[in-house]
């Protein structure tokens, strides 16, 4: 499907042909953080900072015929060298992984960064020791947040109503409110809230947007239910491949990359509620005329709760106990909460 091709050359033709060519499985398909920063990155940066040594061709993952649940087994066979995997995609077979993106754990970007900071050292033990990964960098996605078609002012007043969710997690937070998940493809979302489906959905602030959210939803809560972790790496045979200038490029340009793309992500999110409230400050999106519900006090206290009382005990009924000792090995100290053996 998908292969490294490295090409020896003696140094007098360097400048001729490449060393290396590249084949990279990247993120969503039209989504900023592919259009804007991973394709232009693996395109042509990558040219640049290796004086023509690498060329690179990226494909997003969802128009690479390939599922996404299976992305890390697929590099650990090295049938994809280069690759980009959704964490909450992939936590359907490791659910390990979705740790740092569990819902209700992370309602703000600050809290986000200290969470992944946290836990990469154990990603990366894990990728290396049982799917010989090598881990390159971690990206996020912007804040996925709650739309709803009828005022609320807040969690609480969300018993009751049908709520789009996209993962098994998202569904067990808004069955702990009081209300009813319907899982729904993204691409179904408006039609779903048009037909009276559901009233509420959880997706991303500025996504919501460009498909028309504002049009048919009235209230958005500005608290993050979750945001969208994908870990890039190579597979090590792959990247053995390299010669170790070569990976030492690859690793600096990728880890400048990151913050990039974390940076947009912030931005985007800010975006995403101007632009649904038709606010000034909005820039990306289309305007509408949406209200913008404040996080209260009483709400990060509700967050709370889901977390230690739902959410992380049914993640560690999934996971099983590695998961209890490396959540309290590494998060545990961050977040002042300890997991608990079922």
């Amino acid at each position: 499907m998908l292969a490294l091709a490295t090409l020896g050359s003696p140094p007098a033709q360097a400048q001729q042909e490449p060393q290396a060519r590249l084949k990279v499985v990247g993120g969503l398909a039209d989504v900023s953080q592919y259009v804007r920063y991973e394709e232009p990155f693996w395109r042509r940066r990558i040219t640049e900072l290796t004086q023509g040594r690498v060329v690179a061709e990226i494909a997003p993952f969802d128009r690479s015929g390939i599922r996404g649940q299976e992305m890390l087994q697929l590099m650990r066979l090295g049938v994809v060298p280069f690759g980009t995997a959704l964490l909450a995609v992939v936590a359907t077979e490791e659910p390990e992984f979705n740790a740092v993106d569990l819902p209700a754990l992370s309602p703000d970007m600050r809290t986000l960064r200290q969470t992944v900071g946290a836990y990469r050292p154990h990603i990366e033990q894990v990728l290396r020791e049982r799917y010989s990964i090598e881990l390159l960098g971690i990206y996020t996605y912007p804040a996925q947040v709650v739309f709803c078609t009828r005022p609320f002012n807040g969690l609480s007043d969300l018993a009751g109503r049908r709520i789009r969710t996209s993962s098994v997690g998202q569904s067990e937070m808004v069955q702990a409110l009081g209300a009813t998940p319907v899982v729904t493809p993204f691409a179904e979302m408006v039609q779903a809230i048009r037909g009276g489906v559901v009233e509420c959905a959880i997706t991303g602030t500025l996504s919501g947007n460009a498909v028309g959210l504002h049009e048919v939803t009235s209230h958005v809560h500005a608290m993050a239910i979750t945001w969208g972790i994908s870990i890039f790496g190579a597979n090590q045979t792959a990247w053995a491949a390299l010669s170790p200038d070569i990976q030492e490029i690859i690793r600096r340009g990728v880890a400048d990359l990151e913050p990039e793309i974390w940076n947009a992500a912030d931005r985007e999110t800010g975006d995403g509620l101007a632009c649904n409230a038709g606010q000034p400050a909005c820039t990306t999106g289309r305007r509408g005329s949406m209200t913008v519900v404040p996080v209260t006090a009483a709400d990060d206290d509700r967050r709370r709760r889901l977390l230690t009382e739902v959410v992380l005990p049914r993640w560690v009924n999934r996971c099983g106990m590695d998961c209890v000792e490396a959540w309290n090995e590494h998060l545990a100290p961050t977040l002042g909460i300890r997991a608990k053996p079922e």
